[in-house]
């Protein structure tokens, strides 16, 4: 994995995060945040 890619990941985990404590409605951003992960660790895996 790219470095860069590696760091998208983690902010977007961290993004996530932040907005489950913030706005309080854990299932669909946790759902939606494991999909994009998903996603983006397989587009960096195949590259």
């Amino acid at each position: 994995m790219k470095p860069l890619t590696a760091l998208l990941v983690v902010l977007a985990a961290a993004g996530l995060w932040y907005a489950d404590r913030v706005l309080n409605d854990g299932a669909a951003i946790v759902f939606l945040g494991k999909q994009l992960i998903r996603i983006t660790t397989w587009l960096a895996f195949w590259r």
